[in-house]
């Protein structure tokens, strides 16, 4: 019996010793848990002066592009080393020269003629002279002076159509040289050494090396930001416009500068696009080892805009909406501000109004936000956010 009771007095004892315990113990407030503001980043707001430049793309294409035709019919019995696809060659040089045998035949036959016509000539005026004499001595008739008269007429005709074929005659063999007109590269050639040609034919393609072009097409939009005159007179700009010409080429990239010296005449009423032409001056002129500015070569093209002052420059996660971003007051709270957008690239947009030096800008995403709610702020840096 004690050994039974024993074991239950210390169970006793210890639901006697936890009661006292809760009995006793600390009390716990109840209270509701704390909000924190959201942390958002910010940007201190600096208006500066920007240059809303365009970026485009277009194929450096060769100013002047020609097809070498020869005037006169031949074989050919030289061709200029040049002449190959991709050949370069100066201004005056002989590309392809024709047999020019029978052309030379052919211009002493007409020296033969032009002496003939000249002696026939010569007598004819003899003749109508002694007609003459011979009217004022009453010895010969109306009928006979008419007919010297008319021999002179036709000789007169005869030398003038010698003249005009020796002319041909001389230009027809100075044609069996075909020569460069320009300093230039060729693009194509279709004929070799033996072959016979046709007058009319073409037998090569070739272009100038003085100045590429490549044509660039803009957004009717972007025309607000370039000083580009639409109404100069050709297609010609007033002022010529900078462009910077950048590519990637023989496994480095490189840039070349330009200018845009004219526009094409109508607006595509599809793509709402106007083609500007940029122009870069001795293209294949070596440069600190920089690549020529090859034709068939596809750039990105840079054109340098007009210049404004007093621009604010934010991130496109700034905007809320079209025209409204948040502000931060001197409370650290939220604030709703519209301001003028001048315009949106990419990823950044120009805002020209509604904003001050100094002012803070929210560019953090936030949802449900209301005018005037506390945040805490984290800033940063315009090349924190490019990045």
């Amino acid at each position: 019996m004690k050994q039974l009771l024993l074991p239950c007095l210390i169970v006793l004892g210890g639901f006697g010793l936890a009661a006292i315990l809760i009995l006793t113990g600390p009390t716990i407030e109840a209270r509701a848990p704390r909000s924190l503001p959201p942390l958002v980043r910010v940007l201190d707001v600096s208006p500066e002066r920007v240059r809303l430049n365009t970026i485009t793309h277009g194929t450096v294409v060769p100013r002047t592009e020609s097809e070498l035709v020869p005037e006169v019919s031949g074989r050919i019995v030289a061709i200029s080393p040049a002449m190959v696809s991709g050949g370069f060659f100066s201004s005056g040089d002989e590309l392809i020269r024709i047999d020019p045998l029978d052309y030379e035949v052919a211009l002493e036959q007409a020296k033969a003629g032009l002496t003939r016509s000249q002696s026939d000539l010569a007598n004819a005026r003899t003749a109508h002279i002694r007609q003459l004499d011979l009217a004022q001595k009453q010895s010969t008739s109306a009928s006979q002076r008419d007919d010297a008269l008319n021999r002179r007429s036709i000789a007169e005709a005869t030398l003038r159509e010698a003249q005009a074929i020796l002319a041909r005659a001389e230009r027809d063999l100075v044609r069996t040289r075909m020569m460069a007109p320009y300093d230039g590269r060729v693009r194509k050639e279709r004929v070799d050494v033996g072959q016979f040609v046709n007058r009319g034919t073409t037998v090569a393609t070739i272009y100038a090396t003085d100045i590429a072009e490549v044509r660039l097409p803009i957004h009717d939009e972007e025309l607000a930001y370039l000083e580009l005159s639409l109404g100069a007179g050709n297609g010609d700009v007033t002022e010529r416009v900078k462009v910077t010409l950048r590519a990637r080429f023989a496994g480095g990239d490189h840039e070349w500068e330009g200018e845009v010296v004219r526009t094409e005449g109508e607006l595509d009423p599809r793509t709402r696009m106007i083609n500007v032409i940029a122009q870069v001056v001795l293209p294949y002129a070596q440069h600190n080892g920089r690549p020529p500015f090859s034709v068939g070569l596809f750039v990105e093209a840079e054109i340098h805009g007009r210049q404004v002052d007093d621009v604010v420059v934010l991130p496109r996660s700034a905007m809320r909406g079209e025209n409204r971003v948040f502000v931060i007051d001197s409370g650290n709270r939220l604030r709703f501000r519209n301001v003028d957008v001048l315009r949106i690239e990419a990823d950044q947009v120009y805002v020209q109004g509604g904003l001050k030096r100094g002012d803070r800008v929210c560019i953090s995403a936030l949802e449900n936000a209301l005018d005037g709610m506390a945040v805490r702020l984290q800033s940063v840096t315009s090349s924190e956010v490019a990045r």
